[in-house]
């Protein structure tokens, strides 16, 4: 019997009773290349109790998601690697489609879903890896480790690569916080801890 999914700790808000704040943060996702079939759900469901702060976000993901100089496929596979090192069930559930879109293959999508090293994975792949499981393991990165992600990034690049992982982590930290689930009929990728 799978295990009893944890309670959302946040009200789900109703676009009809949005407050003129909350409907602009909306409209604002809406705007942008996330689209006009939006939905409230995972990390904009919460941040639409505090809409100034969603606006702000918001902003920082459609650039971190869209508009870096990582291809799809990298970008992709590092946020996959930031579900996994948090166990992100929604963000699994966003993101592992658009990584298989993207590029990345099934099978390293999931030797990284079981917490495996994906050894069958590219090179920049493997390198990036490496970069993110040291960075949240030691809060920093060997020489050896930059420089093997460098050798195919350039500088904007690991910059903004920097950053995607940090902001994530904090739709990651989001996601799991307020309990923020894919849909009822979806499996969850990764075991819930027990609740306390």
């Amino acid at each position: 019997m799978p295990a009893k999914r944890p309670a959302t700790r946040l009200a789900q808000l109703k676009e009809e009773d949005l407050n003129t704040a909350q409907q602009a943060l909306l409209e604002s996702l809406r705007a942008g290349p996330r689209g006009k079939s939006l939905t409230l759900r995972g990390p904009f469901a919460a941040w639409m109790h505090a809409p100034e702060f969603g606006q702000l976000a918001q902003a920082l993901g459609a650039h971190a998601r869209y508009k870096t100089a990582l291809e799809p496929r990298l970008s992709e596979f590092a946020i996959l690697c930031t579900a996994r090192f948090w166990k992100a069930q929604y963000e699994w559930f966003a993101h592992g489609p658009m990584a298989l879109k993207a590029g990345v293959k099934p099978k390293v999508i999931e030797d990284l879903r079981k917490g495996r090293a994906p050894a069958s994975a590219p090179k920049d792949e493997r390198a990036i890896y490496a970069f993110v499981q040291e960075l949240y393991k030691t809060r920093r990165a060997s020489n050896q480790t930059y420089k093997r992600v460098r050798a195919f990034l350039n500088d904007a690049a690991m910059v903004e690569l920097v950053g995607i992982l940090g902001y994530y982590t904090l739709i990651s930290m989001t996601l799991n916080v307020f309990h923020m689930l894919p849909p009822e009929d979806e499996k969850l990728p990764f075991a819930e801890p027990t609740a306390k």
